[in-house]
């Protein structure tokens, strides 16, 4: 199955389970609203927006021009790469054109069915991201740990069935979220406090009884994230415990080098994650303007600087991105 064949059959499903609900109320008209607080300085964070998606596209769509036109890249790092750029290149779409239509044109009105979808794709491939951090972070501990056996573990096949796995997994458990959403009551005209569908900040309008709908999206946050985090940790302490019996400084540095665009990774994407769920969560006394602003970044960040972290630090891809940007006619 080919991703979009893949996208097109998780989109249709999403569709079907939604217009298939026997409980379905009317649906309600969304209007994110931006970023109250900031309304003068919004056409600014719109064109930081902007140039973040832009930079978005270019970089991983350069990253996997890379990747899929040069033989010599076809190997597992490569490979877990080119799905983290996939997954950021849907992403940082389904958020941030309409963050810009809203920002820029106040174009607020927003479908119920479409609103589901987009929190659905917002949560689905964050999901999908944090797994393909996972699979890198196996990708490190077998290339340190097992290097003799690295292209014996991680055959085309299982790197096959871990993409797939990293694409699926999460389904099961975030399907429910707009299905669950429908059994809440909203008024006919509902103001969101966000540039786009976000779970919780949905759930918070609904004047009927959310308490399902908050235990199940912490459940999964949990599930989902912690699980993932607590497999880098396990992955990153065998890792730390072989480079430390590897003799010699230089030996260990280089070892170091080699998982070190990863963890860069791992920073930018799980440390505003978990900024926004402990504020979704906890921060109530943090301004409501700077919750929205960072959360919104946080969906572009990774995008944006996945490109860059791996394009510096992954010297094949440097070094192609130069010959192409440096050659000459």
């Amino acid at each position: 199955m080919t991703l979009v064949s893949f996208f097109s059959f998780l989109l249709k499903s999403l569709i079907m389970a939604l217009s298939n609900s026997s409980w379905r109320l009317p649906q309600p008209s969304f209007f994110p609203i931006g970023i109250l607080g900031l309304e003068e300085s919004q056409h600014w964070i719109a064109l930081t927006l902007g140039i973040l998606y832009l930079l978005a596209l270019v970089g991983n769509v350069t990253i996997l021009f890379i990747i899929w036109t040069d033989p010599s890249s076809h190997q597992p790092v490569y490979l877990f790469l080119s799905m983290i750029a996939t997954i950021d290149l849907v992403l940082a779409s389904s958020t941030a054109p309409k963050a810009l239509v809203v920002l820029l044109v106040h174009a607020h009105e927003i479908g119920y069915t479409i609103c589901l979808i987009q929190m659905f794709f917002i949560h689905a491939f964050s999901s999908m991201e944090s797994g393909a951090l996972v699979a890198m972070a196996l990708d490190c501990y077998v290339a340190i740990c097992h290097l003799l056996h690295h292209s014996t573990i991680l055959h085309p096949g299982v790197i096959g069935r871990i993409g797939m796995a990293v694409l699926v997994r999460g389904l099961p458990l975030l399907i429910p979220f707009p299905i669950l959403l429908q059994k809440l009551i909203f008024f006919q005209t509902t103001i969101i406090g966000h540039a786009y569908c976000e779970h919780m900040a949905v759930v918070k309008l609904a004047c009927s009884e959310t308490t399902v709908n908050r235990t199940y999206g912490l459940t999964v946050a949990l599930l989902v994230i912690g699980l993932d985090v607590l497999d880098i940790g396990v992955s990153y302490a065998h890792i730390l415990q072989a480079v430390l019996k590897v003799p010699g400084n230089e030996a260990r540095l280089k070892a170091f080098s080699t998982c070190g665009s990863h963890v860069c990774v791992i920073l930018v994407f799980y440390v505003p994650g978990m900024f926004s769920f402990l504020t979704h969560c906890f921060g109530h006394h943090v301004p409501h303007h700077v919750h929205v602003l960072l959360t919104t970044l946080y969906l572009l960040m990774p995008p944006e600087l996945n490109p860059l972290v791996y394009g510096v630090k992954t010297q094949q891809i440097h070094q192609r991105v130069l010959r192409v940007f440096t050659q000459k006619d």
